[in-house]
């Protein structure tokens, strides 16, 4: 998938939700989000016809490639955070900002940034 912070959001709310809830509902991802329930709408059907989630009704579930997609944009997201803690930004500074930075940051500046918390 080329980048699009949009659809990692919905990605990774829903797995969020996931890890929260039995089973997820459009309701629940809009409210996460503070979005409408129209925008999650669309962005439910964008992200099912790139094959990333499908529907049971009501219930939203990650396909096996939109899973591991959203365990990566949430990978980089706690480990930017988690980076910008060290250097000694706030907590919730560094929250909000690992937000913007998971959707933009390299492969390779990703690394280092592991590389650093490893130490």
């Amino acid at each position: 998938m080329k980048y699009n912070q949009s659809s990692e959001d919905y990605l990774e709310s829903i797995l969020t939700l996931s890890w929260e809830k039995p089973v997820v509902h459009r309701i629940d991802v809009a409210k996460k989000m503070n979005v409408s329930q129209a925008a999650v709408n669309k962005a439910m059907k964008l992200l099912a016809e790139k094959g990333y989630l499908y529907e049971d009704g009501k219930h939203l579930y990650l396909t096996q490639s939109g899973k591991a997609y959203a365990e990566e944009v949430y990978e980089k997201h706690c480990t930017i955070r988690d980076f910008l803690s060290a250097l000694g930004v706030s907590a919730p500074r560094a929250e909000e900002d690992a937000c913007k930075l998971e959707h933009l940051v390299s492969e390779d500046t990703f690394s280092a940034m592991k590389k650093f918390l490893e130490k």
